[in-house]
């Protein structure tokens, strides 16, 4: 994904939402209300930093052809959160997430893709289904109200959303 490409998704998703949406910017810490985009060209991780979760980009090789990928954020975010991460994979081309949720299974966390119906490109959702690796399929209406139980039954601690869109 392009700079450009990365930089007006973010603009154009935080007109549309009533969260605040932007590009991830390093060292910023996690808070609630917030919704980090990575940026062109950049992996995107999180870390631990005393009592708080940072952001960190980086532009190490691309993995599945891809520069951010998720898979890099996964393996971060399955390191940092646990057994308390919930991923959510939705319509994107390619593999990409199918080996950064091993991690996050391997952590004890949970995984959510779209449906193939609801999909645009099933490629990474479909992916993620082939490996055995999702806990549930949902169309993308559900997926919302999927997430929103998992926190109020206290199964899931949201700290963070994050996206990443194959183009």
């Amino acid at each position: 994904m392009p700079p450009l490409f990365t930089r007006l998704l973010a603009e154009r998703l935080n007109s549309q939402s009533r969260l605040a949406v932007q590009e991830a910017e390093p060292g910023k810490t996690l808070e609630p209300g917030r919704v980090w985009i990575a940026r062109g060209d950049h992996h995107l991780t999180v870390a631990r930093k005393g009592a708080h979760i940072v952001l960190n980009l980086n532009q190490e090789p691309p993995e599945n052809f891809c520069r951010p990928a998720v898979d890099v954020l996964f393996r971060s975010v399955a390191e940092v959160y646990g057994p308390s991460t919930l991923a959510i994979v939705m319509t994107g081309m390619g593999s990409d997430g199918a080996r950064g949720v091993a991690h996050i299974r391997e952590a004890g966390g949970e995984i959510f893709v779209q449906d193939e119906p609801s999909s645009v490109v099933w490629g990474m959702p479909g992916a993620i289904v082939g490996a055995g690796m999702a806990d549930k399929i949902c169309p993308l209406p559900e997926i919302s109200q999927e997430i929103i139980r998992r926190v109020q039954t206290g199964r899931t601690r949201i700290s963070a959303i994050s996206a990443t869109v194959q183009a």
